[in-house]
């Protein structure tokens, strides 16, 4: 029997991998996830390797730059993107020398690059000295699924159950969506204050009319949950508390069964 999960609080989309990006109303939902979201990224050239906020000592200002698409995104083709950058200026990926741009404020040799331009990428972690994860104190490299800039999956979903449990273990922690990146927040039916996306694993959830995902597994948590952004301040305590009370899973992973179009307040069900 289908089962309403709740609705949809927010949606997000982030064009410009590792930066900030954008609050949506409605967005179309194709293969890869929504339309638009890693569009692009920003390549070292030193090394070839995908600048990420998972390893923020050698990019420590990627968080302050906010991308959004000038046009609306269209599958297959390469639709720009205006980026704001930390001092406030906003540049276009379509003008000349934009990477020397990027390279100037990041103080480290970059070029953007878009999905046609790659077919396999390579990122950079962090893992801090903490109990609870894989690794600690070191970084270790990983590889993005064939021809995306996506860490892991194409579709990444967190309850509002999840942050009122977070909330409760840590109050002094400010769990906002912003620090976990997510594309489609959940407003949990019955007010829940769980990890209610554990059960969802394996499970196939639909949303809206048309848009059917599959739950493929939980998504794990790292460096990035605890950096600054704006007036967030860095708090290890985000991440220690994740570790500690669901193996520093936060929210969940899934693919795209069938695509549509989905917008703020469509109903969540799981089938």
């Amino acid at each position: 029997m289908t089962q309403v999960l709740g609705s949809i609080l927010s949606l997000w989309r982030y064009p410009v991998k590792s930066m900030t990006g954008e609050e949506l109303n409605t967005v179309d939902v194709g293969d890869r996830g929504l339309q638009g979201d890693r569009a692009y990224a920003l390549i070292d050239s030193a090394d070839g390797k995908v600048a990420s906020a998972k390893n923020p000592r050698k990019w420590p200002q990627l968080f302050d730059c906010r991308a959004e698409l000038a046009d609306v995104a269209q599958a297959g083709v390469k639709t720009p993107v205006r980026i704001t950058l930390p001092d406030g200026s906003v540049v276009n990926s379509e003008q000349p020398g934009i990477s020397q741009v990027f390279s100037k404020v990041l103080k480290r040799e970059v070029r953007l690059s878009a999905l046609p331009d790659v077919q396999t990428a390579t990122a950079e972690e962090y893992w801090p000295d903490m109990e609870g994860l894989d690794h600690r104190d070191t970084v270790t490299d990983f590889g993005l699924p064939e021809g995306t800039f996506f860490d892991c999956a194409f579709v990444h979903l967190l309850t509002t159950a999840t942050l009122n449990r977070l909330r409760d273990l840590y109050p002094q922690g400010r769990f906002e969506v912003r620090r976990f990146r997510p594309n489609i927040v959940v407003e949990s039916a019955n007010g829940e204050k769980e990890f209610v996306e554990n059960a969802w694993i394996g499970k196939q959830l639909a949303i809206g009319n048309t848009v059917r995902l599959a739950i493929t597994g939980p998504c794990a948590r790292c460096v990035m949950t605890t950096l600054p952004q704006g007036d967030l301040p860095q708090d290890n305590g985000i991440l220690r508390t994740a570790a500690q009370h669901n193996k520093a899973h936060v929210g969940v992973y899934a693919s795209v069964l069938q695509g549509g179009q989905i917008c703020r307040g469509d109903a969540v069900r799981l089938e």
